[in-house]
């Protein structure tokens, strides 16, 4: 029942449903678990689902070479999921795989546009989740390209100290486009500055 609850807190930060509409959402909800290390899609795949993490760890990434280039870290209340292959049911460029034990409480393509049909709130939950992935995008995006790297690993623990603990190091690295012994440096010297 907790994890429907969760369900029901994170819709309630984008449109108030009354339990009626909460109940229509709730019964094509799917929840699905997966192992440490264990991969939710795969490049080339088709994405399925908009994924809402419940409990756990997953990064999205695509291959450069044999280089891994991780995008998004997506931890508890967040949403992750291949959005372009998603929405154009279309093979995706990247791969989804999980850092810890991950629990996803996840909503097929399908769901959505009947949801969408059935009610206007529905649509515009649907809507405003969008747009807010889009901002937060948009926002990486930008730190990326306008902050140092330095600046860049200030703010990623200011606003994510515990992912430090819970995410190896490469994987943050890449997260934050800095090269491993940069990355490295920066830790060393924040312990030290503590």
């Amino acid at each position: 029942m907790q994890l429907i609850d969760t369900a029901k807190q994170f819709v309630s930060k984008f449109v108030a449903l009354s339990d009626k509409e909460f109940g229509l959402l709730a019964q094509v909800l799917e929840i699905r678990e997966f192992d440490k290390k264990e991969i939710i899609i795969k490049e080339g795949e088709v994405e399925k689902y908009l994924n809402f993490v419940y409990k756990g760890l997953a990064r999205k990434y695509f291959r450069r070479n044999k280089e891994q280039l991780i995008t998004q870290i997506a931890q508890e209340n967040d949403i992750i999921s291949c959005y372009e292959s998603f929405l154009t049911e279309k093979p995706s460029h990247y791969a989804i795989e999980t850092i810890e034990p991950t629990t996803l409480i996840s909503i097929s393509k399908q769901n959505v546009e009947n949801l969408f049909l059935a009610s206007p709130k529905m649509e515009r939950l649907g809507r405003l989740i969008v747009t807010q992935q889009f901002l937060d995008q948009q926002h990486w995006e930008y730190d990326r390209m306008c902050y140092s790297s330095h600046e860049r690993f200030i703010k990623f623990v200011r606003e994510n100290a515990d992912l430090l603990q819970r995410v190896p190091q490469k994987y943050l690295a890449s997260y934050l486009n800095i090269k491993p012994e940069t990355f490295s440096r920066l830790k060393h010297l924040l312990k030290k500055n503590k």
